[in-house]
């Protein structure tokens, strides 16, 4: 008897491979098109599934944060992608951060292996008959933008995206640099390079007097805020890196025994802990620019790097005009969207999208009525975002307390967090069981270990 699918799931990125494995786990025969190694998008280097091309950071795994509440509510659905996060995280103090290459091949083995899932390497230039859940990620383009852009009406939105560099250990000078938390939390999981205030003044003035990449003619420049490139945060103010991705509060210099002005943090990205990526060094300077300016952190002046900072386009569409609450298109309810291209921003955020996608598919196959997420859990809040009409000037957004609804207590700041985490959490298990969607140890897990 021949194999044929009950669904197709167009990009093989976290949000698609997520909702590929929720399909299949729920019985449903699904073919998995991913473009590479046919076809290479300008960011990514490797055919495998589920490829980090930016940070390998998926950010803090504390409750009180929404990405940590997000990851949460992901491990009790059974997600595969934070099975496979957890059996390759490296060091980095209270986030959860992966070994890339380890992360992305143990994704594209569970899916291989996946009775139910066919991986279909080809460029897909139409939509297929059936139930699609469209997952091609912020960089769609060719044949298939141009589909969308006719299924969708108008012009795409999109904003530009920059990806940090990453050195090799061996070249951080770490008699300046030194091994330390924020506040301790964490241990020694990141490398620090102390700046003092005129040094830093001239780092800052070489920022913004580096030749950068030029945009486009025809191209305007958003940037998400969560992800902005160095030199436009510069731009903002001498002092605008220091009160962001280079404040030093908490890092005290073990040598100097005082705080430094300001301060570069490294992140390990490998499991041998010979890579480190800039943390929040996003930029589109030209690359003899990066390694010029970079030079000059203290710690860095002999950095060997591996890979420059680069810039590119990021596409989403209209999602709160265009998606209903269970992320299929108004118009085509056999349509779904998810991941980037909704404007959820975030590796997480991304595969949450993909396992509700991939959830209300195998539901509509199953002639099963469709679920959404109550607004007051981390899914439900990021959802209720990116699809309720009515919202003008959309943006991408990551997982956040700020999406949420009030909650009636008296607390503030991290206890008010805390108390918003409380009840998501117990909201979501009400809802997961409710329609027949916790589980006891989840396939994902079994999967990742295997």
């Amino acid at each position: 008897m021949s194999w044929s699918p009950h669904a197709t799931v167009i990009g093989g990125g976290l949000a698609g491979c997520e909702a590929a494995w929720q399909l299949a786990r729920r019985g449903v025969r699904v073919a998995l098109v991913e473009m590479k190694p046919v076809a290479m998008s300008p960011a990514h280097q490797t055919p495998l599934l589920c490829e980090l091309v930016c940070s390998n950071s998926l950010r803090s795994d504390a409750i009180d944060t929404g990405a940590g509440l997000l990851k949460a509510e992901l491990r009790r659905l059974g997600s595969l992608v934070m099975a496979c996060a957890e059996q390759h995280r490296v060091p980095a103090g209270e986030a959860l951060a992966v070994e890339r290459f380890g992360f992305g091949r143990a994704v594209t083995a569970a899916l291989a292996l996946h009775p139910n899932v066919r991986i279909e390497r080809r460029v897909c230039d139409e939509l297929p008959d059936g139930p699609v859940i469209m997952a091609t990620g912020p960089l769609t383009g060719g044949a298939l933008a141009r589909r969308i852009r006719e299924l969708f009406g108008g012009d795409r939105l999109y904003f530009y995206d920059a990806i940090a560099p990453i050195v090799t250990a061996e070249s951080i000078d770490m008699t300046i640099a030194y091994r330390a938390s924020r506040y301790g939390k964490g241990g020694d999981d990141y490398i620090n390079c102390p700046l003092d205030r005129e040094t830093y003044h001239r780092f800052v003035a070489a920022v913004l007097a580096a030749e950068k990449v030029p945009a486009k003619s025809f191209e305007r420049t958003v940037y998400f805020e969560g992800c902005m490139p160095i030199e436009e945060m510069a731009r903002r103010g001498r002092d605008t890196l220091a009160f962001g991705p280079m404040r030093p509060v908490g890092l005290v210099d073990p040598r100097r025994g005082v705080r430094p002005h300001a301060v570069v943090q490294l992140r390990q990205d490998d499991a041998a802990g010979t890579l480190y990526n800039i943390v929040g060094f996003q930029t589109k300077m030209t690359y003899p620019a990066q390694r010029r300016v970079f030079r000059m952190i203290p710690g860095l002046a002999g950095a060997e790097f591996v890979r420059l900072g680069s810039l590119h386009r990021n596409t989403f569409v209209n999602s709160p005009e265009l998606l209903r609450p269970t992320l299929q298109l108004r118009s085509t309810p056999r349509l779904f969207l998810a991941g980037q291209i909704i404007g959820v921003e975030g590796y997480i955020e991304s595969a949450a999208s993909g396992m509700l996608a991939g959830i209300n598919a195998a539901r509509l196959v199953g002639d099963r009525s469709l679920v959404v997420p109550p607004a007051t859990t981390a899914h439900g809040a990021l959802l209720t975002y990116v699809t309720q009409r009515g919202r003008r000037d959309f943006q991408p957004m990551n997982a956040n307390y700020g999406l949420f609804p009030s909650i009636d207590v008296r607390a503030r700041g991290r206890e008010r967090r805390r108390a918003l985490g409380d009840r998501a959490l117990r909201d979501s298990e009400r809802w997961m069981a409710e329609n027949d969607l916790l589980q006891s140890r989840p396939g994902a897990e079994r999967a990742a270990e295997s």
